[in-house]
């Protein structure tokens, strides 16, 4: 029986084709061979290992593709005639909840005057002094200042490039996590230019680039997870409202930090009370931004509140409501881990991966011709298995990490009915300590065969649903992935 298999990008584009054949050796042991077959465009030759090309050709398409594939391919056409006439003004806080969020903002503006007047100042507000560079030091031409200038704002553009590039598309799901990790950034950069006066030169320059490039992945971060937050938030499609009035509070509330920072940059000037003053405010700012996000009720699951809501689904036989998973989840969580409730991790869990790295777990490739050779027919065994499910599940007890392929038309509930499947198998190996017997790939098959049989997922889908949970919105997927197409049909 021969099997072919498509491998795509998210946009639709083909990455490689999978041929696989069966075969039987001398002893009249069936097997089987899978051949890769790339795709002749660019983004396909890192599929293949043997096939390496030039380094400057590799790191040409690398840039390329944080402008043009991952952005482009993946818009709809309105899109790019909206864009160019777009105005992007980031902000720094998030409608959350309108006292913490008043008190965060209102403090923020006033450490931002002391940090400020602290990259102005000729003297250090440290015990120890040393010269500026540009604004406070006689020597410095205005030249030089702005050459610091194009500086800062070069870092911090490559910055902002960079980190969309490679944690754009986990910004939706992590939301929570990145609007808390937007005001570290933003403190740290506080922090930073307060420390620049007490330097030499050279390393003041490297520590206000520095800083630029903490506030670039400052706007990252809070512009991306704003709109999400805010989408969350307008619950009769009111998004525009909502925004309008998040910008003016916004506006108020600065306008008030920032007369009585005046006020307090008057009167603070000693370096005791200047670090005195802007760890107090740097405090209450993180403290109230972390009381807000705590305060949010998301209603669609990512990795983390899957394992929260399956687990306790499988051990309680109950449904979690989206407020007890808010009290329970963590703002900072380790991308990919399984958890069982509340445990520890035990195990990790990709989902998204393309075929190749599936493959890699079940059967050794070729190191020259890439060719895996499927000896037991794994893989052909395993689409069986999936026929009649929009993924592939296979759990590497031995290396504790599963692994999710999913095909062409998954849709978000069969990522999550994936993610519940990998879970509890993980769960099952962790809890009978059998991770080193299910190195046999019989034994592991017939755990996965069983779980996927008494995994009761209409009912449990329903009790999601009833529970104010969210199953249309595909909040796992935290990198790019790919899809597959299996162009057989192979019976049991």
């Amino acid at each position: 029986m021969d099997v072919q298999i498509e491998e795509r990008d998210e946009a639709g584009n083909l990455i490689a084709t999978y041929a696989g054949s069966s075969s039987t050796d001398e002893k009249g042991r069936s097997g089987g061979r899978w051949d890769v077959i790339v795709c002749p465009w660019g983004i396909s030759r890192k599929v293949l290992p043997s096939t390496t090309p030039p380094q400057a050709l590799v790191l040409l398409e690398q840039c390329s593709l944080m402008f043009w594939f991952h952005s482009v391919q993946r818009v709809t056409e309105d899109y790019m005639k909206f864009e160019p006439l777009q105005v992007i003004k980031e902000t720094e806080s998030t409608c959350l909840h309108a006292q913490q969020d008043s008190l965060q903002a209102f403090s923020s503006s006033i450490a931002g005057l002391l940090s400020s007047r602290a990259v102005l100042q000729g003297h250090s507000t440290l015990p120890t002094s040393s010269s500026c560079v540009g604004v406070g030091d006689a020597s410095a031409s205005p030249t030089t200042a702005l050459l610091l200038s194009i500086l800062q704002e070069s870092t911090g553009r490559i910055a902002t490039i960079v980190f969309a590039d490679r944690l754009g598309t986990s910004l939706e799901p992590e939301c929570k996590m990145y609007r808390l990790a937007a005001d570290v950034f933003n403190d740290a950069a506080m922090l930073l230019d307060c420390l620049s006066p007490a330097l030499s030169r050279g390393p003041r320059v490297i520590l206000l680039s520095s800083s630029s490039m903490l506030r670039a992945l400052c706007g990252v971060a809070a512009g991306s997870s704003k709109a999400s937050l805010s989408a969350h938030f307008a619950r009769w499609g009111n998004l525009g409202e909502l925004n309008a009035k998040d910008s003016s509070q916004e506006t108020v509330i600065s306008l008030l930090g920032m007369l009585a920072g005046s006020v307090v940059v008057s009167y603070v000037s000693s370096p005791i009370t200047t670090w005195t003053c802007l760890v107090l405010l740097l405090s209450i700012h993180l403290a109230m931004n972390r009381a807000a996000v705590r305060a949010v009720t998301m209603h669609s699951l990512n990795r983390q509140r899957a394992n929260l809501v399956t687990s306790t689904y499988l051990d309680q036989d109950r449904i979690m409501s989206p407020k007890e998973v808010s009290m329970q989840e963590r703002i900072f969580e380790w991308d990919g881990v399984l958890r069982w409730r509340s445990s520890s991790p035990f195990a990790a869990a990709r989902i998204g991966l393309g075929l190749r790295d599936l493959l890699a777990s079940l059967a050794p490739a070729h190191e020259l011709t890439g060719s895996i050779r499927d000896t037991e027919a794994r893989l052909t065994r395993l689409i069986r298995l999936y026929s009649q499910e929009e993924f592939l599940v296979w759990y590497d007890a031995p290396q504790r990490l599963g692994h999710i392929t999913l095909k062409e038309r998954a849709t978000a509930e069969s990522q999550l009915k994936a993610w519940a499947l990998v879970l509890w198998i993980a769960h099952r190996h962790h809890a009978a300590g059998a991770d080193a017997t299910s190195a046999v790939f019989e034994t592991s098959l017939e755990v996965h065969r069983r779980t996927l049989q008494e995994l009761q997922w209409s009912d449990y889908t329903s009790r999601l649903r009833s529970a104010g949970w969210d199953l249309d919105i595909a909040s796992l997927e935290t990198t790019s992935g790919s899809r597959i197409r299996v162009n057989a049909s192979i019976g049991s």
